[in-house]
């Protein structure tokens, strides 16, 4: 795909899964199963880690990094990690991408399930970022709750993935909203973690949107359908009743960072709300 002078791609680093519940907060599984897929025995619904990779003249731009493959065993048992049909440098490798090539990556938040992979353990056991050439871009927000995560939230933060960032030198922090790049633009958003942020490319005639965890499949398109994860519900909820308008009027591509059956659609206003138009394969 091609907006402006980027060329667009979806990098799959793996899959895993979550619990069906914790996914969908108060909307009764009976509804849940129905809009996404039935769970498997330990209840976890399958979900995947979708990066986007922008490539310009100028620069080459990662958009989260997906799960480590370093990430102890019990942690990828817990959540069923799985990287041997896909990973992050394999996917890079087959687009032409080596980690040495990448400019920038932007963190949407530091959860484990989107920073894992900005960090590399080397033979020794010393952590570096796993992009050396690039600046890792960050609200300051979510740099600082990650650092001093409430108890709610803890267990979804792992510092050895992105503390190296700093101690390395590079890692920028972001002052809320604005254009990063040329065509993309970064919007704070504190419904599901404190400074999480979008990223939206457009040309002005089609428009990207990667909403990370606000709607993390295309499940969660429907306003009520937020996660039991999220720090503050009902600023997810007032978020996406903010920006669902603009998406749906103006047809924005939606990519979903987690669906494992859709990788991105249209939204349009339905009998009953929001829902899928022109819902693409995963890719």
């Amino acid at each position: 795909m091609k907006i402006g002078n980027y060329t667009i791609d979806l990098v799959d680093t793996g899959s895993f899964g979550l619990d069906g519940g914790a996914m969908f907060g108060v909307v009764p599984k009976a509804l849940w199963t129905r809009a996404y897929t039935d769970p498997d025995d330990r209840n976890r619904i399958p979900m995947v880690s979708r990066c986007l990779l922008l490539r310009s003249d100028e620069r080459t731009i990662l958009v989260d990094t997906g799960n480590s493959p370093q990430t102890p065993a019990k942690q990828q048992d817990i959540y069923g990690m799985e990287f041997a049909t896909a990973s992050l440098e394999r996917s890079l490798e087959a687009l032409g991408v080596g980690v040495g090539d990448v400019t920038d990556v932007i963190l949407t938040h530091l959860h484990f399930d989107h920073a894992g992979g900005a960090v590399t353990q080397g033979e020794h056991g010393a952590l570096a970022p796993r992009f050396p050439n690039a600046w890792y871009h960050v609200q300051r927000e979510q740099w600082e709750w990650a650092l001093a995560p409430s108890e709610k939230d803890r267990a979804s933060f792992v510092a050895d993935q992105f503390v190296p960032l700093q101690e390395h030198g590079r890692l920028t922090l972001l002052e809320g909203p604005g254009e990063l790049f040329p065509m993309i633009h970064v919007d704070p958003l504190f419904g599901h973690t404190f400074g999480m942020q979008s990223v939206r490319i457009s040309d002005g005639t089609t428009t990207l949107f990667y909403p990370a965890d606000l709607m993390p499949t295309g499940a969660h398109a429907p306003v009520p359908y937020v996660m039991a994860y999220d720090c503050q519900p009902l600023v997810s909820i007032a978020e996406k009743k903010r920006i669902l308008p603009q998406i749906i009027d103006e047809e924005w591509i939606v990519v979903f960072e987690h669906d494992a059956l859709r990788s991105a659609a249209r939204i349009v206003m339905g009998n009953k709300g929001p829902e899928l138009r022109d819902a693409f394969p995963m890719a």
